[in-house]
């Protein structure tokens, strides 16, 4: 294999990647036996026909797709690794050559990191937030935990209100036609949260069990089913089953049944004490924040679009499994919130560009001050990760990728770049 890198404009470069023939032809071969049991060919037996005669009759590109599949990922990755270049981003791919007899020849467009002349990092000045706890604070908190603690009363004598919990079926009209995804049975909701489309859980409050009730509603103008947007939609629901909460009284027994104290000042006290650390752990990742936005709009630095369309990426599939612990797929909550992967992407765009910004300039200032890992640094994060999978450090150790190790060393150079640039900070008068 090959590789020649083409620098292009905005940090972005063409990577033009050869496989030797050989190659090509085990995987062409590799495609014809995958997928020979999937071709009939009169007068011979299924699974059974010579690849010559396959490629005689449909020609040789049938198993080109297959083939080029098959080999673009290793290739790709043997490429990056013999060219050297920092990339960061994922690469876009064009096959320019595949044919019988020839070098498979594909490129790769990617973004190169690119270079930050940093400013100022040393003596940055920003405020400090004030971390005194109020009474009201602990009131609130207090309040919380009520309502996490509270009993949830089914309901019988009245309609619904707001705040409810209530179990429904729905189903959605348009223009007097059932439209799909409209229809739900047995759907838990709580009036207020927000979770349906404006106007929806407001006209649910005065409904009774039992009774029809129609809620008249319009879907957003950017919803993401584009045959419904704007469109008026009428809802027949059915509300099965009301609950309302009981809070618990605030009391010395209230107290020592949630926490480890007898009495309700303190447990009050002891509010308090987690707050004020709650807060000061909120400065200290505030301050830190102010400094590296001060540093970040002092440096200067060209982003390419490749590299921000990939950090979108990353936010929009780390959002996607947090919603799966939920159990919902990403295509349910396009549904239920008319977002969609385009409005996502937009909606993170800053939060991605400054996420790369403060990488970039905390990787300047470990570069400009030597900031590195020590190797017992690097070991304790083995050792984290180790506990984490539930395996013997050795086991991480031998299993660890050498690209993973050096990402875990970088990673743990810019946090200690970070304390350094906060370590430095002044208070701003």
């Amino acid at each position: 294999m090959s590789v020649q890198v083409e620098k292009l404009e905005k940090n972005m470069a063409k990577l033009t990647i050869e496989v030797p023939v050989e190659e090509l032809e085990a995987a062409l071969q590799e495609a014809y036996l995958k997928n020979r049991k999937k071709i009939s060919i009169p007068g011979f037996r299924k699974g059974k026909v010579p690849r010559q005669m396959i490629e005689k009759m449909y020609g040789p590109e049938i198993f080109y797709e297959d083939a080029a599949n098959a080999l673009i990922p290793d290739a790709y990755e043997d490429a990056v690794e013999e060219c050297g270049e920092d990339i960061v981003s994922s690469p876009e791919i064009d096959v320019t050559q595949i044919e019988k007899g020839k070098p498979f020849i594909f490129t790769a467009e990617v973004a190169l990191k690119p270079e930050v002349r940093l400013g100022k990092y040393k003596g940055v000045e920003v405020a400090e937030e004030d971390v005194t706890v109020s009474g009201q604070e602990v009131d609130a908190k207090i309040e919380r935990e009520r309502e996490n603690n509270a009993r949830n009363i089914e309901i019988t004598h009245r309609p619904v209100k707001d705040k409810d919990m209530v179990v429904l079926d729905f189903e959605g009209f348009v223009g007097g036609v059932a439209f799909d995804g409209g229809k739900g049975e047995d759907y838990p909701l709580t009036i207020g949260s927000g979770a349906f489309i404006p106007g929806f859980e407001e006209q649910l409050i005065g409904a009774e069990i039992g009774k029809e009730t129609e809620v008249t509603v319009a879907f957003p103008e950017d919803y993401q089913a584009e045959e419904l947007q704007g469109k008026e939609a009428v809802f027949k629901c059915t509300i099965k089953e009301i609950k309302e909460k009981e809070l618990p009284a605030l009391d010395d027994e209230f107290a020592s049944e949630i926490s480890e104290f007898d009495t309700l000042e303190e447990y009050k006290e002891d509010v308090r004490a987690k707050l004020t650390q709650e807060k000061e752990k909120e400065a200290k990742e505030a301050k830190e924040a102010a400094v590296i936005e001060a540093i970040v709009d002092d440096s200067d630095m060209e982003i390419p679009e490749a590299m921000i369309q990939t950090q979108q990426r990353q936010m929009i599939d780390e959002f996607g499994q947090r919603i799966r612990y939920q159990g919902l797929t990403m295509d349910q909550y396009y549904q239920m919130t008319g977002a969609s992967y385009d409005k996502m992407a937009e909606q993170v765009r800053p939060q991605a560009e400054r996420r790369i910004k403060s990488r970039l300039v905390l990787e300047a200032v470990a570069k400009a001050e030597n900031i590195t890992a020590t190797e017992e640094e690097f070991e304790e994060e083995l050792g984290l990760m180790a506990q984490a999978y539930q395996m013997e450090i050795e086991e991480i150790k031998k299993t660890l990728p050498e690209r993973s190790a050096k990402q875990i060393r970088e990673d743990l150079a810019v946090r200690k770049a970070a304390e350094f640039v906060v370590e430095n900070a002044k208070k701003k008068a």
